[in-house]
């Protein structure tokens, strides 16, 4: 079975094409960005190693996902003859609210429902069914799969994800934790437990996604309890350019000082705080490394700030399951910044994590242990690859075709 996974923004568009069966192989990659503004950019990448590139207006997500399916079937640099050589479709749909527990068959029904959705993110939704509606437009009758960043996390109870509002607001508004990257999280619990030769439904993971956005999530005998992130990508850990867990008070105060309005609020917290907004400098941790390497108090100062919070919530999940096994790091902080690693488990010995500063030295982007034999808690670094997550539910979900492959509660 062949799987097209696209992950649209509201600019762009990610995809990767897979053949699913037997041991899943990539075939081909690509990037469309810009869309809607002038001079669109388009990246094609088969995995043989053929390119093609393009800077072209690409008016709107039709358009993209033409020229995608174009570069797909090229008799230069594509991978399929043609359009119905595609089996299926997986999109990434960042919010499923708490109709959806698992990936879904896309009906007319689940649009509405995703539609619904956008309430809760409004920076996303809309563009993940702008991808669902230009692929049908494009090649109709290719069955399509949503699979959701919040669908892993349904598994918390009730005390985990109810905030101390008024309950009326979660009765009217379904507000509430929900979190994200959920794809990843469930990636990575696996794999780990795959890699240290353990049951997954036995194990107490912390899964660290940390990248330009990051969170946290503990993962007890294979399913989700808590989450650092919460009704939206905001909250939790400190980020990019996003604050993280700031007092409340503290937006009521600078809303007074600043004379702010709605649109100041959400645009300081969500691109000018976090890494960014500490450092004055960049949102990039490559950036701050170099930077502090130089002097830069206030580099250093993000930095130190960064690996802090990771650490207390690794605490606080330690506590929420009653211990941990494994400590697993993810995401493109994660998988490449040792030194950040380091920060964050270099004192660990209390909780039986007995961090190996050589092993770490030695790992970036690869699969490895970076605790000592001794460590009662493993450390590891574990490569996310939540396409392939997409496409495993794609995969399954249309070989089941028969039912409507609907995970609503309806």
């Amino acid at each position: 079975m062949k799987v097209l996974v696209l992950n649209c923004g509201s600019s762009s568009i990610k995809y990767q094409f897979l053949e699913m069966a037997g041991e899943p192989i990539l075939l081909a990659k690509g990037l469309l960005e810009r869309i809607g503004l002038k001079d669109g950019e388009f990246a094609h990448k088969t995995s043989d190693g053929k390119k093609h590139q393009v800077v072209v207006d690409i008016p709107d997500h039709t358009f993209g996902i033409s020229i995608l399916l174009e570069a797909l079937t090229n008799k230069d640099h594509g991978v399929i003859t043609s359009v119905k050589e595609i089996d299926a479709v997986g999109h990434r749909v960042v919010h499923g609210g708490e109709e959806f527990t698992k990936s879904v068959l896309i009906n007319e029904q689940i649009k509405a429902k995703i539609k619904e959705c956008i309430e809760l993110a409004p920076l996303h939704n809309p563009a993940n069914l702008k991808g669902i509606e230009a692929m049908e437009a494009n090649a109709p009758g290719i069955p399509q799969v949503a699979v959701f960043d919040t669908s892993f996390h349904q598994t918390m109870p009730k005390h985990a994800y109810i905030y101390g509002l008024p309950y009326e607001y979660y009765e009217k508004y379904k507000v509430r934790r929900y979190g994200f990257h959920g794809t990843s999280h469930k990636y990575v619990a696996q794999r780990t437990a795959e890699f240290l030769g353990k049951d997954y439904n036995k194990l107490k993971i912390i899964t660290c996604h940390l990248g330009n956005g990051a969170s946290i999530t503990a993962v007890k005998n294979g399913i989700s309890v808590d989450t650092s992130m919460g009704m939206t990508p905001v909250e939790g850990l400190l980020m990019g350019t996003r604050c993280g867990d700031t007092g409340l008070g503290t937006f009521l105060y600078l809303i007074e000082k600043e004379n702010m309005c709605y649109k100041d609020v959400n645009t300081l917290i969500n691109k000018k705080g976090g890494l960014l907004g500490i450092s004055g400098l960049s949102p990039d941790m490559r950036d701050l490394k170099q930077a502090a390497d130089e002097g830069h108090e206030r580099a250093a100062l993000a930095i130190e700030i960064f690996a802090y919070r990771v650490k207390k919530y690794i605490g606080a999940y330690t506590m929420a399951m009653g211990g941990v096994d494994a400590i697993v790091f993810t995401g493109g902080i994660g998988e490449n910044a040792k030194f950040i690693r380091e920060m964050i488990c270099s004192d660990m010995g209390f909780i039986g994590l007995h961090f190996d500063k050589d092993k770490n030295n030695q790992v970036q982007g690869v699969a490895a242990e970076i605790s000592t034999p001794a460590s009662t808690v493993k450390c590891i670094v574990m490569p996310t690859n939540e396409e392939l997550v997409i496409a495993t539910d794609t995969k399954e979900i249309v070989g089941k075709i028969g039912g409507c492959g609907c995970g609503c509660k309806h």
